[in-house]
C-alpha cells in the first residue's frame, strides 16, 4: 500500500493541531434529547454469579429505523437487568425523543431467564413496516410492526422460539428470493445461563475455543415463518460469535458473511449464489487466534470493493491489534491496520465507517473498554489461572471472580479521520468523542435530516451518549432511501455507486453490521465541495440495475426499484 508524502504530512499536521484547529464537531445532547436512561448489566443468582457477571458485561445495544414511517429515524435501546425496560425512542423531529416502548408493546425484554443483548429491525414480511427482533441471552423475541404504532409478539408463530444465547444478528436475502433471511450469532451454547445444569459452559481455550454458540441461519419462508437452514447452507460453526457482518465482497450480486469470534478464529463465508456458502477463511484472511468483536464493511479507499474493519484487544498484556482488511478484489484480504493507523483502539467493541465531515472519505469511529471499576487490576488473576497446570477453562468455577477490579477500563474512544484513503489520523478529543465509559454499540444516523451524520453510543452499565453533528454545513452531501419491488422491500444488499467530480464511490444498504448496533438504512455520501452529481447507479438484489444522472446534492432521495424518477422527499424536520 503506497502512502504519498503529502498526505502523510498533512495528516500529521492535522493530528498535532488539536482542538484549536476547528470548532468541536459534535455536541453531547443526551440529556436535552430525553434519552439518558442508564443501561444496567445483568446480575445472576446462581452458583457462578460472582464469575459470570464480569464476563457478561454486554447487552448495551441500539438499533435505528423509521418504525412509524414519518421520515425520521427512531431508536430502540436495550437494557439487561432483570425487569429492566427496553426503550423505543420516537424521533420528535426537533432532536428530542419520546419513549413509546410501553405503549408499543416492546418494553418487556428482561425477566428471570432472559436478558436483552442486541436488537435488529428488518421487514420480514415486506409490508413496508420494519419489524423488531430483540436478541437475548435466553430466548429471542420477534415483534411484528402493525403499522399503527403498536407491535405484536409473533416469536412462536415465526418459529424463532428457542434458546440461543444470541449476541448478534444481521438480515439479508442470501438466496435472492425477495425475502429477508435472518443470521443469528450466539456467544454461549444454548445452556440456561440463569440456572446452568453444569459448570462447564465457559470457553475451553483462549485461542481455539470451539464450544460456543456459533451461527444459525433462519430462511424466510415468505409466509411469516422461518426454518433453520444452517447446515444446508454450509454455515455450521461452533465458535464464540460476537458479531456478524454482511456485504457483497466480490461484486457478484449476492452478499457474503464475515463472522467475528471471541477466543478463536474469525470466519469468512462466500455466497455461492445457489443457497449455499463456502468457508473461504484460510484463503481470504487466514486462521487467527484473536478476539474478534466487531464487523463493519465500507470502501474506505474508493477502489470499488468493500473492505472490513474488525476490532480486537490491544492492551498492555494482550496486543492483538485490529484488522482493517483491504479487499484485494479476488476474495482475499490484506490487513493494513498498521499502515493506516487503525491498529490500536484498546479493548475494541463497535467500530463504524462513516463520513462524519462529508469530505467524501469514510472515517472510522471505535468505542472501547471492558470493565471500568476499582483501582485493582484483574489481569494478574487471569494469568494465575492460565499458568496453573491442567486447568479446565471450560469450567466456570476455575475462573476467578472479578469483583470490583478493572480490566482494560477507562479507555478513551477513537475517531480515525480518513486522509484520502491512505492513512487515518486520530481526532476523537478534538471533536468531543473521547469518553472513557465502557462503550459497546454505535448507531449512526442523520436524526435531524440535515445531511450530517449523528452518533448514538451505548455504554455498558452506564448512560449512553447522543452526539449531534455540528460541523459547519459547507460540505455537500446526498442520501438515498431505497425501496425494493422484486428485491426485498427494504432493499438490503442493494449497492449504490455515485460518481461526482470524476470519482466513483461505493456504498450499500446493510441491516445490522456493527457490534451491538444497527445504523440507518439510508445510504449516505459526503460530496465535499462538489455541487453536482454526475450519475448514480443502483444495483438491486434482484439483479436489476438503474442509472440516474445529474441529481442535485444536499437532498434525501427516495428511489423505488423500477421507477424512472429519484424523488426528493420532505419529512418532518426537513427544510426544502
Amino acid at each position: 500500500m503506497r502512502i504519498s508524502v503529502a498526505v502523510f504530512c498533512a495528516g500529521l499536521v492535522m493530528a498535532a493541531s488539536g482542538s484549536d484547529a476547528v470548532d468541536r464537531g459534535f455536541e453531547d445532547v443526551t440529556q436535552t434529547a430525553g434519552i439518558a436512561h442508564k443501561h444496567t448489566n445483568r446480575s445472576f443468582k446462581n452458583a457462578y454469579a460472582a464469575i459470570m457477571e464480569g464476563y457478561t458485561a454486554l447487552g448495551a445495544a441500539a438499533a435505528v429505523a423509521d418504525f412509524n414511517g414519518d421520515g425520521l429515524d427512531d431508536l430502540f435501546v436495550t437494557d439487561s437487568q432483570e425487569s429492566g425496560k427496553n426503550r423505543l425512542y420516537r424521533n420528535n423531529g426537533d432532536f428530542t425523543f419520546s419513549d413509546v416502548a410501553e405503549r408499543a408493546g416492546v418494553a418487556n425484554g428482561n425477566d428471570a431467564e432472559n436478558a436483552s443483548s442486541d436488537a435488529l429491525w428488518f421487514d420480514y414480511d415486506n409490508d413496508g413496516h420494519p419489524d423488531l427482533l430483540v436478541l437475548r441471552f435466553g430466548h429471542n423475541q420477534l415483534f411484528h410492526n402493525l403499522g399503527n404504532g403498536a407491535f405484536r409478539d409473533v416469536t412462536r408463530r415465526a418459529g424463532l422460539d428457542r434458546s440461543m444465547n444470541a449476541i448478534a444478528a444481521v438480515a439479508f436475502d442470501y438466496d435472492r428470493d425477495g425475502w429477508l433471511d435472518l443470521f443469528i450469532g450466539s456467544y454461549f451454547q444454548p445452556v440456561n445461563l440463569f440456572r446452568p445444569a453444569t459448570p462447564r459452559f465457559f470457553p475451553e481455550n483462549f485461542e481455539t475455543a470451539n464450544n460456543g454458540g456459533g451461527v444459525t441461519l433462519f430462511h424466510n419462508s415468505g409466509n411469516g415463518s422461518f426454518t433453520d437452514a444452517t447446515e444446508k447452507a454450509g454455515l455450521k460453526t461452533s465458535g464464540w460469535t460476537l458479531d456478524l457482518g454482511h456485504a457483497d465482497a466480490d461484486n457478484d450480486g449476492d452478499d457474503d458473511l464475515y463472522v467475528a469470534c471471541d477466543f478463536g478464529t474469525d470466519r469468512f463465508f462466500v455466497n455461492n449464489g445457489d443457497g449455499t456458502f463456502s468457508d473461504m477463511t484460510e484463503k481470504a484472511i487466514g486462521i487467527d487466534t484473536k478476539k474478534g468483536m466487531n464487523v463493519d464493511w465500507g470502501d474506505y479507499d474508493g477502489d470499488g470493493f468493500l473492505d472490513v474493519y474488525v476490532t480486537n484487544i490491544t492492551d498492555d498484556y494482550m496486543r492483538e491489534g485490529n484488522f482493517l482488511w483491504h479487499n484485494n478484489g479476488n476474495l482475499s484480504f490484506s490487513d493494513v491496520s498498521r499502515e493506516t493507523g487503525t491498529y490500536d483502539s484498546g479493548w475494541g467493541w463497535a467500530g463504524k465507517f462513516l463520513d462524519y465531515d462529508n469530505d467524501g472519505w469514510l472515517d472510522l469511529y471505535v468505542v472501547n473498554g471492558w470493565v471500568s471499576a476499582g483501582k485493582e487490576n484483574y489481569v494478574p488473576d487471569i494469568f494465575e489461572m492460565i499458568v496453573r497446570p491442567g486447568v479446565d477453562l471450560a469450567d466456570a468455577r476455575n475462573w476467578p471472580p472479578m469483583g470490583n477490579k478493572s480490566l482494560s477500563g477507562y479507555q478513551k474512544k477513537k475517531l480515525f479521520h480518513n486522509e484520502q484513503g491512505q492513512i487515518f489520523t486520530e481526532q476523537a478529543a478534538r471533536h468531543g468523542l473521547d469518553s472513557v465509559r465502557d462503550g459497546r454499540g454505535i448507531a449512526v444516523a442523520d436524526f435531524d435530516n440535515d445531511g450530517r451524520l449523528d452518533l448514538f453510543v451505548t455504554n455498558a452499565n452506564s448512560e449512553p451518549f447522543l452526539y449531534r453533528n455540528t460541523l459547519p454545513a459547507g460540505s455537500h452531501w446526498v442520501e438515498f432511501l431505497l425501496q425494493g419491488a422484486k428485491s426485498n422491500r427494504e432493499a438490503v444488499g442493494a449497492q449504490v455507486r455515485l460518481t461526482a467530480a470524476g470519482r466513483t464511490r461505493l456504498s450499500f444498504v446493510n441491516a445490522g453490521n456493527g457490534f451491538a448496533s444497527q445504523s440507518t438504512r439510508r445510504v449516505h455520501f459526503g460530496l465535499g465541495s462538489g455541487k453536482t452529481i454526475e450519475s448514480v447507479e443502483i444495483r438491486w438484489p434482484s439483479g436489476a440495475r438503474q442509472l440516474f444522472r445529474q441529481l442535485q446534492p444536499d437532498r434525501i432521495y427516495r428511489i423505488a426499484e423500477g421507477s424512472a424518477a429519484a424523488r426528493h422527499f420532505t419529512a418532518k424536520g426537513v427544510k426544502k
